[in-house]
């Protein structure tokens, strides 16, 4: 079965939404990276159950109302990827990590550098939270959004609220 799609504003601009089989695949950016996200053959369906509860849910994150997401999710990946992406969902709300200690929860301490690859593949920014992953030294690192736009995550959760000045 495809996947389907359906594209959403947001305070960080827009975002396309993927979902297959009820479970949500990749949130996009307006000017995502060629193949940074493979996804194949995408359907638009504006009224696909699990794309219209994903807008929702970021609505209200980005609103400042929600600070952890009840989403299926159906992260498509290696096995490497996939441990990477799961230790993003363990990061509490307002919290960062490094890339070190994201490498040390999954057991891998020498794979700093491939952890952070696998961070910059995460199909679904902002709901498994790759923005919250900071360098060793607390320095804001790559961010598929753009840095500018990773700050703003992390003001939003810090402060509950936070303004785009781009």
């Amino acid at each position: 079965m495809s996947s389907q799609f359906k594209h959403m504003s947001s305070p960080v601009g827009q975002l396309t939404l993927v979902g297959r089989d009820g479970k949500l695949r990749a949130i996009l950016w307006a000017h995502e990276r060629a193949n940074r996200v493979r996804l194949g053959e995408l359907h638009e369906a504006s009224d696909s159950p699990v794309l219209v509860e994903t807008e929702r849910q970021l609505q209200e994150y980005f609103a400042g109302h929600r600070s952890q997401f009840t989403l299926e999710l159906d992260f498509t990946g290696t096995d490497f990827q996939r441990q990477v992406w799961q230790a993003l969902l363990t990061i509490p709300f307002g919290q960062t990590r490094s890339y070190g200690q994201i490498a040390e929860q999954i057991g891998r301490p020498n794979a700093v550098r491939a952890v952070g690859a696998a961070n910059g593949r995460n199909p679904i920014s902002i709901v498994a939270p790759c923005h919250r992953v900071i360098g060793a030294s607390g320095a804001l690192t790559g961010f598929a959004g753009g840095l500018e736009v990773k700050q703003y995550l992390l003001s939003l959760e810090n402060r509950g609220q936070a303004r785009m000045d781009f």
